[in-house]
């Protein structure tokens, strides 16, 4: 399948790219878009803002995932939230857990997600879904997430030249694989794609290399055990092969077996 889209892809835009000014990727409305796609692959709504209280294990080998990009006990990202969350609200619901969160965090990897039971269980989770009501909390997850995950999406974009579903699908990358240099990581899998095809910047053609990023994410996730037929890269796949790369609504995507529209340009939130 993914052989016959490079070659429908052809290094060609599709007619509404081609009638379509390229906009500026630091346009609001292109970060709710790609806030929403990643969404639907993370909580299975386009809706982000209801995903602030979600905690559970989904037993990935991170402990717990909270939040609205999966913030985990066992990668350090939570801990970081929460540290943020009681900087800005001391005496939080979540403060009294910042020790057990080091705790877990200087622990060798292999043994984090029983920990995260052990030292975390069995008031956790509802105290996270407590804390979720606090106007402070969901501030602080938005900062970090633009911090850690948004943030440096949107430097590599422009450093690479592509467009809005570049930036959506760095972004997407950024979450699911996080921040790093490592092969694993955002900035690795950015590495393969850039040494398989040049970006934009560098006289690329754009579908191709983002083609390629895909690919580079999907060998990790392959790799990982975590590769699924229908998974996130596909919302992605159907937007190249849309020749989508404005994100020009309205369009569709399906991930995980769910459908999902934006029929017009969402405002910003």
């Amino acid at each position: 399948m993914w052989d016959r889209l490079r070659g429908l892809l052809g290094g060609q835009d599709s007619p509404e790219t081609r009638a379509r000014p390229r906009g500026d990727i630091a346009d609001p409305a292109f970060k709710e878009i790609a806030l929403q796609l990643t969404s639907t692959a993370e909580n299975s709504t386009p809706d982000w803002t209801t995903s602030f209280g979600y905690i559970e294990d989904i037993d990935d080998g991170r402990g717990y995932t909270g939040g609205l990009v999966g913030w985990c006990s066992g990668t350090g990202d939570m801990l970081e939230l929460v540290q943020a969350y009681t900087n800005a609200a001391p005496g939080n619901p979540l403060a009294q857990y910042l020790p057990q969160l080091e705790q877990i965090m200087d622990a060798p990897y292999k043994d984090r997600p029983a920990l995260s039971h052990r030292l975390l269980d069995p008031s956790f989770p509802a105290d996270w879904k407590s804390a979720a009501d606090d106007p402070a909390f969901q501030r602080a997850q938005q900062e970090e997430r633009d911090r850690v995950y948004w943030g440096p999406a949107l430097q590599e974009a422009v450093r690479d030249g592509v467009g809005p579903l570049g930036l959506a699908i760095y972004y997407d990358v950024s979450v699911n694989h996080g921040p790093g240099d490592d092969d694993e990581s955002f900035g690795g899998i950015l590495a393969a794609a850039r040494k398989a095809h040049h970006p934009p910047a560098r006289g690329g053609d754009e579908s191709t290399y983002l083609a390629a990023v895909v690919e580079a994410r999907v060998k990790v996730l392959k790799a990982w055990g975590d590769y699924q037929r229908h998974g996130r890269q596909d919302i992605h796949r159907s937007l190249l092969e849309a020749g989508n790369l404005e994100l020009v609504p309205p369009f569709s995507w399906s991930v995980y077996g769910d459908r999902f529209e934006i029929g017009s340009t969402p405002p910003p939130r």
